[in-house]
C-alpha cells in the first residue's frame, strides 16, 4: 500500500472514531431528557448483565460447594482397606437428623488417639458430651423455637465450624464426641477426612434436561438486553435527522448511532457488575428454594464474564444497526410515519421450523450422548424460541388491524398499536419467550418424574421385596446404623418409649437378620430371612391363626405369579422346620455365629405387606422362641404412625429416638422421593425460573415508563383537552394487555411444540396437554402489576408541564 493510501486509510480510521466518540458524547449530553433515556438504558441492559453474571458465577458456586462436601466426607475406607486402630484413627457415625422440615447434618466422632484430625473447619476434635455447631444452627439452638431440637442434641457447644467445612452458610451442621461410640453401633473408623467418588456419569436424559433449562433461562434474557438497548430509538432518530441537516451522511449517523448504543452498553455494563457485587454480597443472607452460597464463591470465570462483555457490547451495535435499516432518516425528518407494509410471514417461520428439524435430527438420549449431542438441542431450542420473538410482531399487527370501535381508552390503545406495534411487541416478547420455554420444560418435567423417584425414603429392610410405602399405615421408619447389632430388647424398648410420645398412635418394632443353613454350606440357596418381634406385630407382618410368646412361623407371599412361586419353593426348601441354622452367618462354610433349630411346631402362614409396603417372607419368630441367642448380624428397625394434628409430634418423636441411641436413624416415609440429580436440576430452574421472571417484570415496566416518556407531550394534550385520567389509565392497561395476549397465544404454541419434540428426545411420552394453563395466568398477572407500578409515572407525564417546547 502506497504511503498516500497509508494516509487515508488512517484519516478513514479516525473519522470512524470520532463519529463513535460524538455518538458517546451525545448519549451522555441532552440535559436531563437526555439522561434519563440513557439510564433507561443503562438499567434495563444493566439487569441482564447482573443475571448473566449470576448464571456465568453457576458453575464456581457448584464446584466450591461439592469440593467442600468432598473435602469433609469420612467414607468407610474399609470396605476397600483395612483400617488399623491407632493414634491417627477416629471412628464416626452419621448422627443426621431433621427439625421441621430442615435437614441437620452430623456425625458422632470418637478419637482413637491425641493425633486424630478435627474436621475440616473444626479447631479441635470435641470430647464426650461436647459439640461444635455451625453458625446457622447456634441461632437455631438458641432462639425459643429450637428448644425442643436442643433438648434432642443435649451437648456442650464449645465452638464454631469455619465457613471451609460448610456447604452454604444457612446449612445446619454439628459434631459431637462420645466416649461409648463402638464398632457394634455401626461405627466406621477412618484415618481422615476427604473423599472424592470421582466424576459419576451423568443420564444422558437429564444432560438435555440441563441443556433445556439454560436455554430457556438465558434466551429471555438476551431478547430483553436486545430491547433494553433500543430505548429512546424515537428521540434518536429526530436527533439523526437533524445532523444530516448539517452535513453528515449516512454513513456517519450509523455510526454515532453506534457510539450512542455503545455508551448506553458501556454504563449497563457498569450498572450489572454493581448489581451483581451486590447480590453476591447478599448471597449468604438470602436463600432461594432452600438455597443459599457463601459470597466469595458467587464469581464467574474470566471467560465466560469476557464473553458476556462482548456479547453485550457487540450486541448493543448490531441491534442498533439492525433497527436503522427499517427507518429512512433525511435532513427534514424522519420517514415512520407513511403506511408500513404488513409485515410477512414466510421468513418468520424459518428459525422456529429449523430448530424443530434440527431437534428432531438430534435422535434420542437412548443412546449415549457424548459432548457433541448437547450442541444440537442447544441450537435447536435457541432457533424455536427466538423464532417466537420474530411471530410475534406479526400476530400482534395482524390482530390490531381489525380491530375497530369500542370505549374511549379501547380506542386510544387500539389506534396506538396501530401506528407502532412493534415496540409493544418488543416488550413482552421476553415474557413470551419464558413462558414457552417454561411449558416445554413443564411437560419434560412430567414426562420424566416417574423414572426418579423410589417409592420411600426408608432404606429397604434386610431380605425383603420392596412394594410401594403406605403412609397411611406409618410416617416414619426408626433404624440401627447399618453394620450395628440388632436386639429384640432394643425392638422392645423402642416400641415401649415411642409408644409413650404424645402424638404416636401405633409403633411396629421388629429385629431383622439373614441366617444360613448349617447342613448346606454357604450360597443363595441357603439363606433365608429371620424377623423376631412381638405377636402384636407379627399379626400386621402375616396372617397368623394364633400367636404368643414362642412360636414361630414359616411366611410366604401371597399370590401365584412367577415370582412369588420361585420365593415360596425357595422358603420351602431353606426354611424346613427342624433345620438348623447359623444365626451370624457363615462364610466358606464355617458358622460365625450360634446355631438355632427352627422348631417342628413352626406353622406356614402368608406374609402381608408391612407399614413400607415390604413383604416379610422366611421365617417369623416371637422373642421367646430365641431367648438366650444373640444376633450379631440382625438391625433393628421401627416402624411409627403419628397424630398429625398433634404439633411437633414428629420431633418429640425424634427426641424420643435420640434418648434411646443417639445412633438411631429417624427416615420420613413419603409417597415419592426425587432422585437426586433429578431433584438438583428441579431446584436450579425453580432458582433460575425466579430470577428471569424477575427480570422479565423489570424490563416491561421500564420499556412501558420508557414509551409513556416518548408520549409525553401527547398524554398532555390529551389531558387539557379534557380526556379523563381514568380513561388514559385504562389504555395504557390495553396497550399493555393485547400484546401479552397475543404472546400468550404464541407461547402456548410454541412451548407445546418444543416440548413434544423434546419429550421425544428423552422417548417419553405427553402426560398432560393441559400444563400450559398455569402458565397463561402470568401474562394476566404481569399486565396488571407493570400497569399498577406504572400509574405513578403516569400521572407525571399528564401534567400541564409536558405542554411546554422549545
Amino acid at each position: 500500500m502506497s504511503r498516500q493510501g497509508a494516509r487515508g486509510e488512517r484519516g478513514r480510521l479516525r473519522s470512524a472514531l470520532g463519529d463513535l466518540g460524538l455518538g458517546m458524547r451525545l448519549a451522555g449530553s441532552g440535559g436531563r431528557e437526555g439522561w434519563i433515556r440513557t439510564a433507561l438504558t443503562a438499567v434495563g441492559v444493566g439487569l441482564g448483565v447482573a443475571l448473566l453474571f449470576l448464571a456465568a458465577a453457576v458453575p464456581n458456586v457448584l464446584d466450591a460447594r461439592e469440593g467442600r462436601g468432598h473435602a469433609r466426607e469420612t467414607p468407610n475406607f474399609e470396605s476397600e482397606v483395612s483400617v488399623r486402630r491407632g493414634d491417627t484413627t477416629f471412628l464416626w457415625l452419621d448422627a443426621a437428623t431433621e427439625f421441621r422440615g430442615d435437614a441437620v447434618g452430623g456425625q458422632l466422632l470418637r478419637p482413637d488417639g491425641p493425633g486424630a484430625p478435627p474436621p475440616p473447619g473444626v479447631a479441635r476434635v470435641p470430647g464426650p458430651g461436647e459439640m461444635v455447631v455451625s453458625p446457622a444452627l447456634r441461632g437455631l439452638l438458641g432462639s425459643p423455637s429450637g428448644a425442643l431440637l436442643k433438648e434432642r442434641l443435649g451437648y456442650r457447644i464449645i465452638g464454631t465450624i469455619a465457613d471451609r467445612g460448610l456447604l452454604e452458610p444457612g446449612e445446619l451442621r454439628f459434631y459431637a464426641g462420645s466416649g461409648t461410640l463402638s464398632r457394634s453401633q455401626g461405627a466406621i473408623r477412618s484415618a481422615g477426612y476427604g473423599h472424592d467418588p470421582g466424576s459419576g456419569r451423568f443420564d444422558p436424559r437429564l444432560v438435555v434436561l440441563v441443556a433445556l433449562i439454560c436455554v430457556v433461562l438465558l434466551v429471555p434474557v438476551g431478547v430483553f438486553v436486545a430491547t433494553a438497548v433500543r430505548f429512546g430509538g424515537d428521540r434518536r432518530d429526530r436527533r439523526l435527522a437533524a445532523l444530516r441537516l448539517v452535513g453528515a451522511d449516512v454513513a456517519m449517523t450509523r455510526r454515532i448511532a453506534a457510539g450512542e448504543a455503545l455508551f448506553g452498553a458501556a454504563l449497563g455494563l457498569l450498572v450489572g457488575t454493581g448489581l451483581f457485587l451486590g447480590a453476591s454480597r447478599l448471597a449468604g443472607s438470602v436463600r432461594l428454594w432452600g438455597v443459599s452460597a457463601f459470597p466469595a464463591d458467587v464469581a464467574p470465570d474470566a471467560l465466560p464474564a469476557g464473553l458476556v462483555v462482548v456479547a453485550i457490547l457487540v450486541g448493543a451495535v448490531l441491534v442498533t444497526q439492525s433497527a436503522l435499516r427499517s427507518v429512512v432518516i433525511e435532513p427534514l425528518g424522519v420517514v415512520r410515519h407513511a403506511a408500513l407494509r404488513p409485515r410477512r410471514l414466510w421468513w418468520r417461520l424459518v428459525a422456529p421450523v429449523v430448530g424443530v428439524g434440527v431437534l428432531a435430527w438430534t435422535g434420542s438420549a437412548e443412546e449415549e450422548l457424548g459432548s457433541g449431542g448437547v450442541y444440537p438441542i442447544v441450537l435447536g431450542a435457541v432457533l424455536v424460541l427466538v423464532g417466537l420473538t420474530g411471530l410475534l410482531p406479526w400476530l400482534v399487527e395482524a390482530v390490531v388491524r381489525r380491530l375497530r370501535g369500542g370505549p374511549v381508552a379501547w380506542q386510544l390503545a387500539v389506534r396506538r398499536l396501530q401506528l407502532s406495534s412493534g415496540t409493544a411487541s418488543r416488550a413482552v416478547s421476553g415474557i413470551t419467550v419464558a413462558v414457552a420455554g417454561a411449558i416445554a420444560l413443564q411437560m419434560v418435567f412430567g414426562g420424566m418424574q416417574e423414572d426418579f423417584a423410589s417409592s420411600s425414603s426408608a432404606p429397604p429392610a434386610a431380605g425383603t421385596s420392596s412394594g410401594r410405602a403406605d403412609v397411611v399405615r406409618a410416617d416414619f421408619s426408626v433404624a440401627t446404623a447399618s453394620g450395628s447389632a440388632g436386639a429384640p430388647a432394643l425392638a422392645e424398648r423402642m416400641a415401649e418409649e415411642f409408644g409413650r410420645v404424645g402424638g404416636v398412635r401405633r409403633v411396629v418394632a421388629t429385629v431383622q437378620s439373614y441366617v444360613n443353613r448349617v447342613d448346606a454350606g454357604s450360597g443363595p440357596g441357603s439363606v433365608t430371612t429371620l424377623t423376631v418381634a412381638s405377636c402384636a406385630t407379627l399379626r400386621s407382618l402375616a396372617s397368623l391363626p394364633s400367636c404368643r410368646d414362642g412360636d414361630t412361623f414359616v411366611a410366604h407371599q401371597r399370590g401365584s405369579s412367577g415370582r412369588a412361586r420361585e420365593a415360596n419353593l425357595r422358603t420351602d426348601e431353606v426354611a424346613r422346620p427342624g433345620r438348623e441354622f447359623d444365626l451370624g452367618g457363615m462364610s466358606d462354610g464355617v458358622a460365625k455365629g450360634e446355631s438355632w433349630t427352627l422348631p417342628e411346631s413352626a406353622r406356614a402362614v402368608v406374609a402381608v405387606p408391612d407399614p413400607v409396603g415390604d413383604v416379610h417372607d422366611g421365617i417369623l419368630a416371637t422373642p421367646g422362641a430365641l431367648s438366650g441367642y444373640r444376633l450379631p448380624q440382625a438391625s433393628t428397625s421401627a416402624y411409627v404412625a403419628i397424630d398429625h394434628g398433634v404439633a411437633d409430634a414428629a420431633e418429640r418423636l425424634r427426641n424420643a429416638a435420640a434418648r434411646l441411641d443417639p445412633a438411631l436413624r429417624v427416615y420420613g416415609l413419603v409417597n415419592v422421593e426425587r432422585d437426586r440429580q433429578y431433584s438438583s436440576v428441579q431446584t436450579g430452574l425453580r432458582i433460575g425460573g425466579t430470577l428471569t421472571v424477575v427480570l422479565i417484570a423489570a424490563g416491561m415496566l421500564v420499556a412501558l415508563i420508557e414509551q409513556l416518556r416518548e408520549r409525553r407531550r401527547l398524554l398532555s394534550v390529551l389531558v387539557a383537552f379534557g380526556t379523563r385520567r381514568r380513561t388514559l389509565a385504562w389504555s395504557v392497561l390495553w396497550q399493555t394487555a393485547v400484546p401479552v395476549l397475543a404472546g400468550t397465544v404464541v407461547a402456548i404454541a410454541g412451548g407445546l411444540v418444543l416440548g413434544r419434540v423434546m419429550l421425544g428426545i428423552v422417548v417419553k411420552p405427553v402426560r398432560d396437554w393441559w400444563v400450559f394453563l398455569p402458565y397463561a395466568g402470568i401474562g394476566a398477572a404481569a399486565v396488571l402489576v407493570v400497569t399498577l407500578l406504572s400509574l405513578p409515572a403516569l400521572w407525571r407525564m399528564m401534567r400541564a408541564d409536558g405542554l411546554r417546547t422549545e
